[in-house]
Parts: C-alpha cells; structure tokens; sequence
C-alpha cells in the first residue's frame, strides 16, 4: 500500500510540518526564557539580602509590573515567554522562506 503523494498533496503536507514546527519552537524558546527567568526571580527573592536583585529590577523598564517578588516572577513569566514565542516564531518563519527562497 505504498501510495506515493501528489504534488499538491506534497505541499500542504510540507506546509504543514513548517507551521507546527514554528510553534514547537516558539514554545519552547517562550518557556525556557519565562521558565529561566522564574527560576532567576525566585532564587534572589530566596536568598534575600540587602539589595536583592538589583540588575535583575532594571527588567521593569521593558516588563511593566514585574518587580523582585514572586508576583514579579509571575509577571516575567508571561512578558517572557511571550517575548522568546514572538522572537522564536519571527526567526524560524524567516528561516523558513528564506529555505524556500534558496530552492
């Protein structure tokens, strides 16, 4: 039963594995950016201290809300992983047409 796939089928199957490959990447560079920054957030609100975090407050400026707390955390969560799926998404979809651009 070895059917082979028409032209047209080709593609919509090419296209595709391209778009759930896109969003596989996002995902995970959008989680490992939130998840890292979490982890980051939490480990100095643990540690505490005089000045806890005071590289990691500058995030603030681009991350409205967020702040060195666990709530902070929870807000860099989301600015983060949403700022790695944007990027992530934008640089695989470049790769992509450019691929198809170059055959």
């Amino acid at each position: 039963m070895s059917e082979d796939l028409t032209v047209e089928e080709r593609r919509v199957l090419t296209n595709t594995i391209r778009e759930v490959n896109e969003k596989a990447w996002a995902i995970a560079v959008g989680l490992l950016l939130a998840i890292g920054l979490f982890v980051a957030t939490n480990w100095l609100v643990l540690k505490a201290g005089s000045d806890v975090g005071f590289h990691l407050r500058l995030l603030r400026v681009y991350f409205p809300g967020y702040s060195v707390t666990f709530v902070g955390s929870l807000v860099g969560f989301v600015y983060a992983f949403v700022l790695g799926y944007l990027t992530a998404r934008t640089v695989v979809t470049i790769y992509h047409r450019l691929t198809v651009w170059i055959h």
